[in-house]
């Protein structure tokens, strides 16, 4: 067959490097910086670039202007969410409305006849683009990437001579609610508003590659097969040959494979090449081996290199036993992520997200499912980097379902959700939904309706990812139409006993081909501990009354370890259990619980919402992390309590072989660990503490590491009555920055160490409170934890008086001076 003169060209410049590499120029930034913002709701798309003193002949500075009519925006810095602070404001719920963003641009497109465009890596929970006074995109869906073309509008805008400073660029984004979209008001998070993820202004050629999807399967003879498909941008239906080079390169970045072709631009998806790969290095938990694929397109506008990145392995989930990875048994040892965090909201900066993924592998997690939404890039690159098997989902969460705007959201969601992430190795499921079985947004609740919906996008998502598995939550009435299925099961929070973990997983186990185990734990107030934290079941026992640990127990750290220690322990000794996934990793904001003892905070994470972990952090350690450690149970327990010379139980989690323990320097002796030893895995100790200050120091050895550990706890045996005054003191001072404890006494001046009040810090004065944080210690109201409670306050020149008030008890107030007042 003779190819086109054109094509000869094409392949000829290419093979010799002339047209291989893309234009020097940058064509790809991120707009962080630049933006204003404006909270509220506008008359007009003018009043976006309305300026107090119109000018018709020259430039006004719109930076930081307040226009007339009142209109007042602020410089912000992407990624922005418009309810950082208020989505855990105790008094009052959180914004839900539109909220502007504009921002003007000095384009440069290097590619003669190039397209200019505008990539959102998410935004909630619509949007609206306007160049200028034009609308050029929208988009429904908070969670998926999506693009718009500017090309044309910034053209027309740009010959305006009052935008020589630059295109004018405004973002609608409104969070308002709306039955007929997803995710539902009813879901246990916050339906954010805001440019909360990456924008980046890309230029590409006339014709360029729109995504690259790269498809990989294990042969029996241990080698690989990749299959590279590629998708085309060509909005002017361009039909000029394109050159194309498709490299691959090993995860230690040799090329191992290279072809070259010429082809007639295509629609749709299209194949591009079929590579072999003798000997790959798989992809795990254990060793993340990632591969490299780059394409490159020539045409006559330039060249554009789309590199993606990938990884060969396998997995099985055995009909009513294991998971298997690359052909072997793996436990699936998780949490839950959502992208929520102290201060910011759902902007969640790129390196605490790092942080965050980093100290769930160092968990010791091998999996992780991403609630309940499709979650940022950066995410899903650090799982593939990391090693983290992912359960990605889309937010059709709660409610019911809706009618058919309400559907094509869904199916788009789920189509944008395999289309944009299908090359991470990491995905293993894809969730098409969690606790569909919730009514409540629409008059009618239809079960078969719902069934039919579920089916429609189990189909869908094979249809668009054969290779992959389907998952949904809680939902009894459809659990046999995804692939793998998990029903509910919070034994010893919502009811029962931890105790009847087993049986209920052994029971749903039978019942379904396959099962997982997402959703696990319950809540605790961090830094608030007990001796008999299950001393509720045991009245209960003796009143005959029925009890749960969610509103009966009293939400220490103490319950819930307990309830995770034993909830690791029997998922290890459970051969047929594909894996379990805690929820959550982080404790996260949430309109429907005002009532928390953090106020809008689910607190079942094992960390605070700033990342700070709890004590439970360290109990999954000591069952699933390989670095040898060791963790005393009570580094944020300051005073323990008792008779003189009653035995306190002492516990150790660590995974070390042997652990001694010792108190105030005197040995009391050497426990080996055994994992099916409750509580602690037999590293516990029944300890007499004296009266005061108590130094307690564990050492553990593993493989020839020694590890050590050492708290110094109070003991009191005072008994107290009830609370009936507060202290308000000073315990630390860094810059402006001023710590303030609140504890409570009893009418004798004995410190009330269970005591749980609900609080109150106020601040008058020359500072304000560093509150709407979501955590223990940055809210201003929050309950007690044994007897105590802390807030921070910024001072600035001058005083202020900070007080502490709680229901029945007098007010307390404390004079806080800056240095010299």
């Amino acid at each position: 067959m003779r190819l086109p003169l054109a094509c000869l060209v094409l392949l000829s410049a290419l093979a010799s490097g002339a047209l291989a590499e893309p234009p020097p120029a940058v064509t790809r930034r991120q707009l962080d910086t630049g933006w204003e913002f404006y909270q509220g709701s506008l008359g007009s798309t003018w009043e976006i670039w309305r300026r107090t003193v119109p000018s018709s002949n020259s430039v006004a500075n719109w930076h930081g202007h307040e226009a007339s009519g009142g209109v007042k925006w602020s410089a912000v810095t992407l990624p922005h969410c418009f309810n950082a602070r208020d989505a855990v404001d105790p008094d009052t719920a959180y914004y839900q409305g539109p909220g502007w963003y504009r921002i003007r641009l000095k384009l440069a497109n290097p590619y003669p006849g190039g397209r200019t465009l505008l990539h959102f890596n998410g935004a909630g929970q619509k949007a609206d683009v306007f160049v200028g006074e034009e609308k050029v995109g929208a988009h429904v869906g908070g969670y998926d990437e999506w693009t718009v073309d500017i090309t044309e509008a910034a053209g027309r805008a740009a010959q305006d001579p009052d935008n020589q400073d630059g295109v004018p660029v405004a973002v609608c984004c409104d969070n308002s609610r709306d039955a007929e979209s997803i995710p539902s008001d009813l879901s246990d998070f916050n339906r954010y508003g805001g440019l909360y993820r990456h924008v980046e202004l890309v230029y590409v050629p006339a014709v360029s590659l729109e995504r690259v999807h790269v498809e990989t399967a294990l042969v029996p003879d241990g080698s690989a097969t990749v299959k590279v498909h590629g998708r085309l941008s060509n909005p002017t239906a361009a039909q000029t040959p394109v050159a194309l080079t498709v490299e691959i390169r090993d995860p230690a970045d040799k090329l191992i494979q290279t072809t070259t072709q010429s082809l007639t631009p295509w629609a749709g998806e299209k194949e591009l090449a079929t590579l072999a790969l003798p000997g790959p290095k798989l992809w795990s938990p254990d060793s993340p081996a990632l591969y490299h694929c780059a394409v490159t397109v020539q045409t006559s506008g330039g060249a554009q290199q789309v590199s993606e990145r990938f990884g060969v392995r396998s997995t099985e989930w055995v009909e009513h036993g294991p998971f298997k990875l690359n052909g072997t048994r793996l436990l699936l040892r998780g949490t839950h992520y959502h992208e929520d965090h102290a201060g910011v909201a759902a902007a969640v900066p790129d390196d605490v997200v790092r942080q965050t993924l980093t100290a769930i592998k160092a968990m010791g997690a091998n999996f992780v499912r991403l609630g309940h939404y499709q979650q940022a890039p950066l995410v899903l690159d650090l799982c593939d980097e990391l090693g983290l098997l992912v359960w990605e989902e889309v937010p059709w969460c709660r409610g019911g379902l809706g009618g058919e705007r309400y559907r094509q959201q869904a199916r788009d969601m789920l189509t944008n959700m395999i289309d944009q992430h299908y090359n991470h190795p990491a995905i293993i499921l894809w969730g098409l939904g969690n606790e569909n079985d919730w009514p409540g947004d629409f008059a009618t609740y239809d079960q078969s309706a719902i069934r039919a919906f579920m089916s429609e996008q189990n189909a869908l998502a094979h249809k668009l990812d054969p290779s992959r598995s389907t998952s949904i939550r809680r939902c009894d009435f459809a659990k046999d139409i995804p692939d793998v299925y998990s029903s509910s099961i919070w034994s010893g929070w919502y009811g029962g006993r931890y105790t009847d973990y087993r049986a209920a997983v052994e029971k749903i186990t039978a019942a379904v081909p396959h099962f997982f185990h997402a959703e696990f734990g319950g809540d605790s107030l961090a830094g608030r501990h007990a001796e008999e934290p299950e001393k509720f079941f045991r009245l209960a026992a003796e009143t005959g009354k029925p009890v749960r640990a969610d509103t009966n127990g009293d939400w220490s750290e103490s319950y819930i370890i307990n309830l995770f220690d034993w909830y690791l322990k029997e998922q290890a000794q459970m051969p047929n259990l594909t894996g379990a996934a805690q929820w959550i990793f982080k404790d996260f904001a949430t309109p429907l619980r005002p009532e928390n003892p953090v106020p809008r905070v689910n607190q079942k994470g094992v960390v605070e919402r700033d990342g700070t972990p709890k004590e439970s952090y360290y109990v999954f350690q000591s069952y699933w992390a390989e670095q040898p450690m060791i963790h005393i149970y009570g580094h944020t327990w300051p005073v323990r309590w008792g008779k003189p010379g009653e035995t306190r139980l002492v516990k150790v989690f660590s995974n070390c072989d042997t652990v001694e323990l010792f108190l105030n320097g005197t040995s009391l002796g050497v426990r080996k660990r055994a994992i099916a030893d409750f509580p602690a895995a037999g590293l516990r100790w029944d300890v007499k503490f004296r009266e005061g200050e108590n130094q307690l120091r564990a050492v553990g050895h593993r493989g020839g590491v020694e590890v050590a550990d050492e708290i110094s706890p109070g003991y009191q045996t005072t008994a107290w009555g009830p609370p009936a005054r507060f202290t308000l003191k000073e315990t630390g001072r860094t810059g402006e920055a001023v710590t303030l404890e609140a504890r409570v006494f009893d009418a004798a001046g004995v410190p009330c160490l269970d005591a749980a009040n609900l609080v109150r810090f106020g601040l008058t004065g020359d500072g304000r409170l560093l509150d709407n944080l979501g955590t223990a210690r940055g809210s201003r109201v929050v309950q007690l934890a044994n007897g105590r409670a802390q807030i921070t306050l910024q001072l600035t020149d001058g005083a202020a008086v900070a007080s502490v008030a709680s229901a029945g008890l007098p007010t307390e107030f404390l004079r806080v001076g800056a240095p010299g007042n």
